[in-house]
């Protein structure tokens, strides 16, 4: 017979698996595609690197936030997820995990972020309000707007104005526009993201950027993924200088590239396999940045 204490820790493991698989917690991609444009944001706010307490405040956050979102989008799906092949088995729709249970744990995630928040001022205290509701509104988007990766583009961008008012206590126009940038970076690699439900999204009747499209999907993604890399590389050149930088840009292209060769068929495993890589241009683009503040 196993010892009371196996018995008795066996069903908190499971649960635990259970709260780790409603957060993804094994596939951190989501989170990553939010750190790194926020880090980006934090270390030309900072014109360096930004101290150990707001790295570890927005990092944190980052991943508290993320969790706290897949929560909530998870019981906003659930009617909807049973029916889609790649998300039938998540815990909120199998009923594995109630309702109750996952909303409360993502308020404890999000009030945990919040407390973070609560370290640094004002304007980015107010700014995580305006965040929050974002992140509750963007679920039920699909449902009304045509291009819902749209609303998710500004709320996955808000860590940005968040960044440089947490360093400068005001977000300059500089902060805009990288967020305007990464509203169309999230408008890429989630369009590719959408185009893996696309079959099943039609039959439920859901709205996303794949359906909108149609067989424009392809080369809009591509126009977006121009748009950001531009974006950034103007708006960064007065504050950004040096070879590393120029490197970043560079490789981002050829990445944008190796995207497109995945996309092209329009097939659920190279549009998902894309939209999954996108973390690592958002790092080379972090690393450009970060890397040419150090030799400075």
């Amino acid at each position: 017979m196993k010892p009371a204490s196996s018995r008795l820790r066996s069903p908190l493991q499971s649960r635990l698996a259970l709260y780790l698989d409603l957060i993804r917690w094994n596939r951190p991609a989501g989170w990553l595609l939010l750190l790194w444009p926020t880090l980006s944001a934090l270390w030309v706010a900072s014109g360096g690197f930004p101290g150990w307490h707001l790295l570890s405040v927005f990092t944190l956050g980052t991943i508290l936030m993320r969790s706290a979102g897949c929560c909530i989008n998870d019981v906003a799906d659930r009617d909807f997820d049973r029916h889609v092949k790649r998300t039938a088995a998540r815990p909120v729709t199998t009923g594995a995990v109630s309702v109750k249970e996952a909303l409360g744990l993502g308020a404890v995630l999000a009030l945990l972020a919040f407390a973070l928040v609560l370290t640094t001022n004002a304007i980015t205290i107010g700014i995580s309000g305006a965040a929050l509701a974002i992140t509750l509104a963007y679920p039920y988007a699909k449902r009304y707007v045509s291009m819902p990766q749209a609303v998710l583009g500004v709320a996955f961008g808000m860590g940005i104005p968040m960044a440089f008012a947490a360093v400068l206590g005001e977000v300059p126009r500089l902060a805009w526009l990288l967020m305007l940038g990464n509203l169309f970076w999230v408008l890429a690699y989630d369009t590719e993201y959408a185009m893996v439900d696309r079959d099943d999204d039609i039959r439920l009747g859901l709205k996303t950027s794949a359906i909108t499209l149609g067989r424009l999907d392809v080369p809009v993604i591509l126009l977006c993924y121009l748009a950001f890399i531009v974006i950034w590389d103007v708006a960064l050149m007065p504050y950004v200088q040096g070879a590393l930088f120029t490197i970043a840009f560079a490789l981002a292209f050829g990445q944008v590239a190796w995207h497109y060769t995945l996309i092209r068929s329009r097939s659920r495993e190279g549009c998902f396999k894309a939209f999954r890589l996108n973390h690592w241009l958002g790092f080379t683009l972090f690393v450009g940045i970060a890397g040419s503040y150090a030799v400075q």
